[in-house]
C-alpha cells in the first residue's frame, strides 16, 4: 500500500541550504520506498515551473511574498494541504510562515502532522533575539504536532526543554552525510582549505578569512575554497583584499544536485572549517569528516558535539585569528591515514522518516479520541 505524503518546506532546490538538502534526498528515497511524495514549496522567482516530477517526486511551488525577504508568506498553500487528502504532512522547518499556514491548515481538516526543526542561525541579531518568541507563538501549534522531530539528541532535550512539552513526543532522527562515489579518484591537495556553509555572517567565514595570512606565513601554498553562497560574499571579498589574501580565496557554489562534483571537491581538500555560531546537525561538515577531510569547527551548538568526540579539532567560537590558524595548521600537516567515520546516511534517514509515519498512523487508527486513518492507496 502506498502512503500519500506531502512535505510542506519554505524551499527546495534549485535553492541551496541544508533543509533544501535534506528535504530533496529524504523525499526521493521515501519515493522509492514506495511512498507517493509531494514537495509543497515556494518561488519567490517566479521564474521556476509551477509543477514538475523529478526523481518520482512531484513539486508544487506555490507564489510567496515578499519576494526581498525571508517570511515566505504563501497564500495558496492552505489550499494545497487541505484540498488534496493526504494520508500525512510533514513540516520541514518552522523559521518562516510556511510551518504556521501549513499547520493551521492541517488542524482544520484533521490531518496529521509531524514537524521537523531544521532551526539554524540567523545573521540578524532582531531575528536571533525574537527566536524565543517565536517559539512561544508556534507552540499551541507544535503541542499539536503527532511528532516532533530533531536531528540530534542535543537538540531534542533543548526543545523539550524550551517548549515544556513531554519527551515521548520528540524523536531523533539524523541527517544522511553519505556522498556519491568518485569515479575516478582525485588526489588530496595538502594545501587546499574549505570553509563550509552558506554566505551569511553567522556562519563565520570571515574568522577563517581573517587567519588565512596567519597559516600563509606558515604554508606559502595554502588556499582557501569557500564552499558557499550567499548575501555576506562582498563582504568577505572586500575583507580577503583588505588582509592581503584575496588571491589565495575562492569562491564557488557547488549546486545542490551536483553531489559527485561536491564528492570529487572535498577529496581534493585537505581540512575542512566550520566558525559557524550554530548548527542543528551541520550537514556540510559530516560530509566533510565522510570524505576523508580533517575538520576544524566552532565549540557552538551542533558543532561541539563532533570536538567532544574527537571527530574534530574544537576551538572557541571567539578564538583570534592566529589562534584559530595554530588549531588548523596542525591538521593541514598531519599526514597519518585518514580513517573515515561511521556515518548516518540518507537511507538510514529515509527509512526512520517512513518509520516513523506509519507509526503515526497506527495510532490514529487505535485512538478514540482521533478521526480514523486515512485510507492508505
Amino acid at each position: 500500500m502506498t502512503l500519500r505524503l506531502a512535505f510542506a518546506v519554505a524551499r527546495y532546490p534549485p535553492f541551496v541550504g541544508g533543509t533544501e538538502l535534506h528535504t530533496a534526498e529524504v523525499a526521493r528515497r521515501l519515493a522509492a520506498l514506495d511512498v507517493e511524495v509531494t514537495v509543497l514549496t515556494t518561488d519567490v522567482t517566479g521564474t521556476l515551473p509551477p509543477r514538475e516530477h523529478v526523481d518520482g517526486v512531484e513539486i508544487r511551488r506555490l507564489p510567496s511574498y515578499p519576494k526581498s525577504r525571508d517570511y515566505y508568506l504563501t497564500p495558496r498553500l492552505a489550499r494545497e494541504v487541505v484540498d488534496d487528502g493526504w494520508d500525512l504532512l510533514h513540516v520541514q522547518g518552522f523559521q518562516t510562515l510556511v510551518a504556521p499556514t501549513a499547520m493551521l491548515a492541517a488542524l482544520r481538516s484533521r490531518l496529521p502532522y509531524v514537524v521537523t526543526f531544521h532551526a539554524g542561525g540567523h545573521s540578524s541579531s532582531l531575528r536571533k533575539l525574537g527566536q524565543p518568541l517565536q517559539q512561544a507563538v508556534l507552540r499551541p501549534l507544535l503541542a499539536r504536532a503527532a511528532r516532533l522531530v530533531a536531528l540530534t539528541p542535543t537538540e531534542a532535550a533543548a526543545r523539550e526543554a524550551q517548549l515544556r512539552l513531554p519527551r515521548e513526543r520528540f524523536v531523533v532522527v539524523p541527517n544522511g552525510s553519505d556522498l556519491p562515489a568518485v569515479d575516478p579518484p582525485v588526489e588530496r591537495d595538502p594545501d587546499l582549505i574549505a570553509s563550509l556553509g552558506r554566505l551569511e555572517q553567522y556562519k563565520g567565514h570571515h574568522r577563517v578569512i581573517a587567519a588565512l595570512p596567519y597559516i600563509l606565513a606558515h604554508r606559502p601554498q595554502a588556499r582557501l575554497w569557500l564552499a558557499g553562497s550567499g548575501p555576506y560574499e562582498g563582504e568577505l571579498r572586500r575583507l580577503a583584499a583588505d588582509v592581503g589574501v584575496a588571491d589565495r580565496v575562492e569562491f564557488h557554489t557547488v549546486p545542490i544536485d551536483r553531489r559527485e562534483e561536491l564528492a570529487a571537491r572535498l577529496d581534493r581538500v585537505s581540512v575542512a572549517v566550520s566558525m559557524s555560531e550554530f548548527e542543528s546537525h551541520g550537514i556540510a561538515v559530516l560530509e566533510a569528516l565522510g570524505r576523508g577531510c580533517r575538520v576544524v569547527v566552532a565549540r557552538a551548538p551542533g558543532l561541539a558535539v563532533l570536538a567532544e568526540s574527537g571527530a574534530a579539532r574544537g576551538v572557541d567560537l571567539d578564538v583570534s585569528a592566529e589562534n584559530l590558524a595554530r588549531a588548523i595548521l596542525p591538521e593541514l600537516d598531519d599526514d597519518r591515514p585518514r580513517t573515515l567515520p561511521a556515518l548516518p546516511t540518507w537511507n538510514d534517514c529515509a527509512a526512520a522518516l517512513r518509520d516513523l509515519y506509519q507509526a503515526v498512523l497506527a495510532e490514529r487508527l487505535t485512538s478514540p479520541s482521533r478521526r480514523p486513518r486515512p485510507t492508505v492507496r
